[in-house]
């Protein structure tokens, strides 16, 4: 990643921190960046070992809830299952998911539009591929007519 690409990111950071009235402390600056500066997609606890390193008194509690919040204020996102459990499917045919940010509720969802998606030929360098899906996020209609 180059620099200023970080720079950045961590700009943009302070500035919600700021408007969010949610004070700038050096551990979640550190947890941030770690994030931040990564192509790895790093897990909690991945995050927790580099930031350790910076910060020998942060938790693991700690560099959790950061990420959550981080997450909840849009700074991050998640990729892969919903935190509290992983779901399972009993439908194997191609398909894909739209799962609600707010509650993890999965649904199915099919259609033209939403036809099988090829991999692009850029992934020849990184591995190979299994199965491509698409995973559409965004609010439920119970949780979208709760906020209104």
């Amino acid at each position: 990643m180059h620099e200023d690409e970080l720079d950045r990111r961590l700009e943009h950071f302070k500035e919600v921190c700021r408007h969010e009235g949610l004070k700038l402390t050096h551990q979640r600056m550190v947890i941030f960046e770690e994030v931040a500066k990564s192509r790895d997609h790093p897990d909690a606890d991945t995050v927790f070992k580099s930031v350790r390193d910076k910060v020998p008194t942060v938790s693991l509690d700690t560099v959790y809830r950061t990420l959550w919040m981080l997450n909840a204020m849009g700074l991050i996102t998640t990729v892969g299952p919903p935190r509290e459990k992983v779901r399972f499917d009993g439908d194997v045919s191609p398909h894909h998911h739209f799962v609600c940010s707010r509650c993890g509720a999965v649904y199915d969802v099919h259609g033209p539009a939403f036809g099988p998606i090829q991999a692009p030929d850029e992934i020849e360098g990184i591995g190979q591929v299994e199965s491509v899906r698409l995973e559409l996020r965004g609010r439920c209609r119970r949780c979208a007519s709760q906020i209104e």
